[in-house]
């Protein structure tokens, strides 16, 4: 039986929201699939039964990974509860630590993993592939990847494959999957200073991140409110910027925590500081940083974003940004660079005459560009490739596009027509503008997420090609560790799949209802606190501990 989805789209309003649901709830059929759906997947009525006592990972015999790769071998400790969940409930023992070198035995089930190149203690980067090939038959499953990053993928994909009938027994079905990413980068951005997520809600959305096959964290750790990084070079940045100096701050360990974690899972961590606006919480910690605004002759007493007419900010900005360059090892660095406000600036004296000397004149756009541009220019000293938000190419389309590289679009309206725009100058493109799940909304909303068409702009193959993937972004003025998983997931996992999957075969929401319900009952038997899509019941349900 091949499995395919419908490429007959729904459209999906909240006047009919009720009753497109209701005729998916009562047409619901029993599902064992994956998600997000994998480019080429065919199943078979074959079935296979599973034992956890009788089941194995083990790399081929011509794998290039092999025993003692800690990315796979954390993953076979790691997937073996994850798929016999009820076995370990019931005080079945997790196999020893030898378990996955275990000779080939007559009745063991055998997932033999073949990786074609090992870098086993490296991080994924921007250029990993993440493809993989699964066959599953009877007795074995063969997983084929050229990297330790696609062998990642593919054990989540047969992780999903398991299912249990009635009577508690584990089965899988015969399968072949063919599959990888249709973008490269597929995000999720959690901001940490205007709440203060503790470090577990951190690690446990980089698990359900690599449920999702999602790829790159997004750690927006400092802001306005509260600066929580805990620099080595600079500790008052934290000490008195952070809302508590010890409790409410991520230490060096804390970080090195997180991008081990994230890295285990296939999953790049790329920090973003923030600047020129966003930053009357580094101020605190650094005297002399930010611009002392006037109110007429006189300082009112306020400040404004960093001052960038004074040659100590960027002296500053230089020492934090070689330091973050050298705790965080992803080859990309986020910039920031939006809303700033030009208010403080133009009442400040000392930079309105740098204008006058910079030849400016009036136009403080030109001053944010020459901010930006030192900015951007130290991070490729450090070999860093900045990502900054669309502002800094609105404001300065003109001006200093040679030294931009990518630009992540966020703001509402038309943003296909920004997305052109920007590709049409030939700089890359990250999108999050349709993908912003920080304010509340009924949980059916995750069909707004799921019919976004990245691509669906006028524009040569050339430019769409320039468009690198998309990001969920979760902004923290209503979000903390009590409603962050709620609220991400399962719309986040809408994004995931959209960034993931064919859109010919993923364009449908009414084939997609039952596919992210039983994900959803998934992610829920994981611990994961995912809402529920509508009227409905899992069969193991999240026990509220």
């Amino acid at each position: 039986m091949e499995v395919k989805t419908s490429s007959n789209s729904v459209r999906f309003d909240k006047q009919r929201c009720s009753f497109i649901v209701l005729i998916m709830f009562f047409s619901l059929p029993a599902v064992n699939a994956v998600w997000p759906m994998p480019q080429l997947i065919s199943s078979s009525t074959d079935r296979y039964p599973l034992s956890p006592r009788q089941f194995i990972f083990q790399y081929a015999s011509g794998s290039s990974a092999k025993s003692g790769c800690s990315v796979i071998d954390s993953a076979f400790k790691r997937y073996f509860p994850l798929i016999f969940v009820d076995y370990l409930k019931a005080g079945g023992p997790r196999q020893h630590d030898n378990w996955f070198r275990l000779p080939l035995n007559e009745g063991v089930f055998t997932v033999l993993v073949d990786v074609r190149k090992a870098d086993c203690e490296g991080y994924p980067d921007p250029d990993s592939s993440e493809s993989y090939k699964l066959s599953v038959s009877s007795g074995q499953a063969s997983l084929r990847a050229k990297t330790v990053w696609g062998a990642l993928r593919g054990l989540e994909s047969f992780s999903q494959l398991v299912y249990q009938d009635d009577f508690g027994q584990y089965f899988v079905n015969k399968t072949e999957i063919d599959d990888f990413p249709r973008f490269k980068f597929r995000g999720l951005l959690l901001d940490t200073s205007r709440h203060y997520l503790p470090l577990p809600a951190i690690l446990k959305t980089l698990d359900a991140m690599s449920y999702n096959k999602f790829n790159v964290f997004h750690w927006h750790i400092v802001d306005d409110p509260s600066f929580p990084y805990q620099s080595s070079t600079f500790p008052g940045l934290s000490s008195k910027g952070a809302f508590h100096p010890s409790t409410h701050v991520y230490s060096q360990t804390d970080v090195s925590r997180v991008i081990s974690h994230a890295r285990l899972r296939g999953i790049r961590v790329l920090p973003e500081f923030d600047s020129p606006g966003h930053t009357q919480s580094w101020g605190k910690g650094q005297p002399g940083l930010l611009t002392s605004c006037y109110k007429g002759s006189v300082p009112s007493g306020t400040f404004g974003p960093v001052n960038p007419a004074m040659s100590s900010s960027y002296q500053f900005i230089s020492r934090l940004f070689k330091e973050v360059a050298s705790v965080f090892p992803d080859p990309y660095i986020h910039l920031g660079g939006d809303e700033v406000d030009f208010t403080c600036w133009k009442s400040n004296p000392e930079v309105r005459g740098f204008m006058q000397k910079m030849g400016f004149g009036t136009d403080y756009t030109k001053l944010e560009s020459y901010y930006m541009e030192n900015i951007i220019n130290l991070t490729k000293t450090l070999n860093k490739t900045s990502i900054v938000w669309q502002d800094v190419f609105d404001n300065h389309e003109k001006l200093c596009c040679s030294s931009l590289s990518v630009v992540e679009v966020w703001k509402g309206g038309c943003y296909l027509c920004e997305v052109r725009r920007v590709t049409k100058s030939g700089l890359r493109v990250i999108l999050a503008s349709p993908w912003y799940l920080d304010q509340p909304g009924p949980t059916h909303d995750w069909a707004r997420y799921y019919t976004i068409w990245p691509l669906a702009f006028k524009g040569s193959e050339q430019q769409k090609s320039l468009v690198i993937g998309g990001e969920v972004c979760m902004w923290g003025e209503y979000v903390d560790a009590t409603n962050l998983s709620p609220r991400l997931w399962p719309r986040a996992s809408a994004a995931a799949e959209r960034l993931w999957s064919d859109e010919k075969t993923t364009s449908s929401v009414t084939d997609a209802f039952p596919r992210l319900t039983d994900f959803r009952c998934r992610l829920l038997r994981r611990g994961i606190q995912a809402e529920p899509l509508f009227v409905g019941h899992c069969r193991h349900e999240y026990e509220g501990i």
